[in-house]
């Protein structure tokens, strides 16, 4: 069994490889202004490119402190709580490829098939294609309507494949099948809305690379998504620095405040105040002595204390 999946796999990714990616569904200049606060690289479809060290970054941050940093800045639709998921312990951090799926209706998915097949060389069903545009660090964010019966966007085959090209795992609006397969892909997790022994029927992709609506969230290609335990944040592309970097300096600030008030060096109020220019050389010579926290600068100590978004 596990070898005549690994063939499987390898052909899928072979064939994926090989496509261009003209199943966009958006055209690229739309993209471009739906996420023009983006000043940054972008893939050849117009998808912002968070840097990788970025998303490595945002791989040890807390969702909290970040959905709190949005919620100041006035993004108070940007979390998605409710999944069923394989591992507790497995996160899932990357740049949101979207798929939006629908119910099927015979003369749309007639067509739609019918173009993929013939002008755009695809295979399979639909549920597949968005795979083709998947690169490392990627995550595939699917809106499947909250479908569970005939809504598996996701086996055994299609998770070790989407593995193979991202390194990461997925989030469905619906749901997945072979959950003790999935298992054994290490690193891979899941978060849909149940699983459940039935095939994929009934639905089609009319939307790649588009926003999509999942649950009470908006979510755009190149979204930074953020899945652990409490939920999904899906952090908008341009946000994502500003929100890493508060976010890490929650982590320090809370660390150093602890030792400062434990040795009655500072009180509560002055840590969770303004800091005075004593306090940020106390803190930046304190974070000296901490390397594994990471460096930072006085410029941006300064800057990111200036927004109080934390």
């Amino acid at each position: 069994m596990k070898s005549s999946i690994a063939l499987i796999v390898s052909l899928l990714v072979l064939v994926f490889s090989t496509h261009s990616l003209v199943a966009q569904t958006i055209p690229k200049e739309e993209l471009t202004f739906l996420t023009s606060e983006w000043k940054g690289e972008r893939f050849p479809d117009g998808r912002p490119k968070i840097p990788d060290a970025l998303v490595e970054r945002a791989k040890k941050i807390g969702i909290d402190d970040a959905w709190t940093v949005l919620k100041n800045e006035g993004y108070t639709n940007q979390f998605e709580g409710g999944w069923k998921f394989i591992h507790d312990d497995v996160i899932v951090v990357g740049r949101a490829v979207t798929a939006m799926f629908m119910p099927s209706r015979p003369d749309v998915e007639k067509n739609i098939k019918e173009r993929g097949t013939t002008k755009q060389g695809r295979k399979g069903n639909t549920n597949t294609w968005p795979i083709e545009t998947l690169t490392k660090g990627d995550v595939y964010v699917a809106d499947g309507f909250g479908k569970i019966g005939g809504g598996t966007l996701v086996g055994a085959t299609l998770g070790n494949a989407i593995f193979s090209k991202t390194g990461n795992g997925v989030v469905f609006n619906g749901a997945a099948r072979d959950l003790q397969e999935l298992q054994n892909i290490k690193g891979f997790n899941a978060f849909v809305r149940d699983f459940h022994p039935s095939f994929l029927e009934e639905m089609v992709l009319m939307g790649l690379n588009t926003p999509i609506r999942m649950g009470g969230t908006m979510v755009l290609p190149g979204d930074l998504v953020i899945a652990q335990r409490e939920g999904i944040l899906f952090v908008p592309a341009h946000m994502a620095e500003q929100v890493i970097t508060t976010c890490e300096f929650v982590t320090r600030k809370d660390q150093f405040g602890f030792e400062m008030v434990k040795s009655n060096r500072y009180t509560t109020g002055q840590i969770d105040s303004q800091w005075t220019d004593e306090i940020k050389t106390e803190f930046l010579k304190w974070l000296g002595q901490h390397p594994e926290l990471g460096a930072m600068t006085r410029p941006e100590l300064d800057k990111v204390m200036s927004k109080r978004t934390w």
